[in-house]
C-alpha cells in the first residue's frame, strides 16, 4: 500500500562523496544549498480503513530546512506550522509530470515521516489526495510501478 523514492529527481550518484552533499533516508542537501525533507502523500482508499502513501522527497528553503533539523528529535515537533516546499520526486504512473507541485509539510510525532499536503489543483495527484482512490485504481499503480521498474532492468 505505499511506494517510495531512494532520493530527490536531481540527485545524483556523484554527489555521494562530496562533503557538501548528504542523503539519509529522511533528508538530503545538496552542494549546501539545495534542501530536503522525505515525507508521505497519503491517499484514502474507498470503501476500506486502508491509505495509500507515496514515499516523496520535497524541497525546502533553507530557512525551513534548519528549522526542521533543529526539531527532528524533538518530542512536540508536530505542533510547527507547515512549512511550504515544491515536490521534488517523479511519479511516472501520472500522465503529467508531479515536479514541482507546491506542497506543505506537515511535521508528526518523533520518528513518524512527515505528512505532504498537496496543494488542491487538479493534477490528478492532488484530486486523488482530496477525494481518495479505488482498490481497483491501487493495483492499477502496483501494475504501472512494477512494469516500470522491470523496465529500468532491462
Amino acid at each position: 500500500m505505499s511506494y517510495s523514492t531512494a532520493a530527490p529527481y536531481v540527485w545524483d550518484q556523484s554527489f555521494s562523496d562530496a562533503p557538501d552533499c548528504l542523503l539519509t533516508s529522511d533528508q538530503c542537501v545538496i552542494n549546501a544549498q539545495h534542501y530536503f525533507v522525505k515525507g508521505l502523500i497519503e491517499i484514502p482508499v474507498i470503501d476500506s480503513d486502508d491509505v495509500f502513501a507515496w514515499g516523496v522527497w520535497v524541497s525546502l528553503s533553507r530557512e525551513n530546512y534548519a528549522r526542521l533539523a533543529e526539531l527532528w528529535e524533538t518530542p512536540g515537533r508536530e505542533s510547527e506550522e507547515p512549512y511550504f516546499g515544491w515536490l521534488t520526486t517523479e511519479l511516472p504512473v501520472y500522465s503529467s509530470s508531479t515536479i514541482n507541485l507546491k506542497t506543505n509539510v506537515h511535521t508528526r510525532p518523533v520518528g513518524e515521516r512527515p505528512f505532504i499536503e498537496l496543494e488542491p489543483t487538479d493534477h490528478l495527484l492532488a484530486v486523488e489526495q482530496r477525494t481518495g482512490i479505488t482498490l481497483d485504481r491501487v493495483c492499477e499503480i502496483a501494475e504501472a510501478v512494477i512494469h516500470l521498474a522491470s523496465r529500468d532492468v532491462e
